[in-house]
């Protein structure tokens, strides 16, 4: 099979237009395109733990192209890992993908990942490749692979937004907020940097799935070159398969060629008292994964619709 080469520039996204330029020249209609990106996207795998890499290539219905890799953590439950098929839906959902309907995958996506695609409307129509089938391998439906699903239809009503649709949670920061005692400073009063790497975890929590819980979410991560990168909880209705924020954001710094080592603050933004709580698991995580790393919690709660500022 041969193998595609994305853009440099964005090694996690092709655009539409280089996305459709690429599967010409290739002769190849755009879900042809995916099977022959899979080993780009494995490259870009971080498994130090199982040296196993997966990579997976998503179609969106804009013509962009998503990547998604596997990522792990030593030092942490293997349950911190990030399955390549999440992280090619949160990066598909960061940039405001409204659908996916092709996906190529380098290994059967496993049960968690079959799960989590329950979040996405229509998800057993999703058509999945599985270039580990050979030179037969041929596209399927979703639903094949989980005939029977439990998703969001058992839990919600038919009109309730689902993963990569738009979310907007009106939150605000709670007024006062000291950080959570996790040695960040507040937005009032903080440096630049500090308000950045705030903002986009608030952002993250606007921008959260969470319609099982009610608890939002969003967490950001600041390197040493002043860079932040964000990321929104996905909440999955069977509970265990849900992204957590800090992973979102860590594939986030991943897609953008950011490097673990550099970071040097993180802040969590979530509701106070929520029954869902990320700060101990985020803490864990961030110790093992950048050891540097000063954590800030940031309580938020429901604003009106208008609130956009810290």
């Amino acid at each position: 099979m041969a193998t595609g080469t994305a853009p440099k520039a964005a090694p996690f996204v092709i655009g539409a237009a280089d996305a459709a330029s690429m599967a010409k020249k290739a002769g190849l209609a755009s879900p042809d395109l995916l099977p022959t990106l899979v080993p780009t996207a494995m490259a870009l795998a971080r498994p130090p733990i199982s040296n196993f890499r997966v990579g997976a290539v998503g179609l969106g219905s804009s013509g962009r192209i998503y990547f998604g890799a596997n990522l792990e953590f030593p030092g942490t439950p293997l349950n911190q890992s990030v399955h390549a098929e999440q992280f090619l839906l949160a990066n598909a959902a960061a940039h405001g993908e409204s659908r996916i309907t092709h996906v190529a995958v380098s290994s059967l996506p496993c049960g968690h990942c079959r799960q989590f695609f329950q979040e996405v409307r229509g998800a057993p129509e999703i058509q999945i490749l599985v270039t580990a089938d050979g030179p037969g391998a041929a596209f399927r439906p979703l639903g094949e692979l989980l005939p029977h699903p439990f998703g969001p239809r058992d839990l919600l009503t038919e009109d309730a937004p689902l993963l990569l649709e738009r979310h907007d949670n009106h939150l605000v920061l709670e007024e006062g907020e000291d950080g959570g005692g996790g040695g960040g400073a507040a937005c009032n009063g903080a440096g630049e940097f500090e308000e950045r790497l705030i903002a986009a975890a608030l952002e993250g929590a606007r921008r959260a799935h969470a319609p099982y819980s009610g608890c939002p979410s969003g967490f950001a991560v600041g390197d040493e070159d002043g860079n932040v990168y964000g990321g929104s909880y996905a909440e999955s209705a069977a509970y265990n398969p849900s992204f957590a924020p800090m992973q979102a954001a860590l594939a986030s710094c991943v897609a953008a060629g950011g490097s673990y080592g550099k970071i040097v603050a993180a802040a969590l933004v979530e509701k106070g008292g929520a029954a869902v709580s990320h700060e101990g698991v985020a803490r864990l995580l961030m110790a093992a994964v950048a050891p540097a790393c000063r954590v800030s919690v940031h309580h938020c709660r429901a604003g009106s619709s208008s609130s956009s500022s810290l």
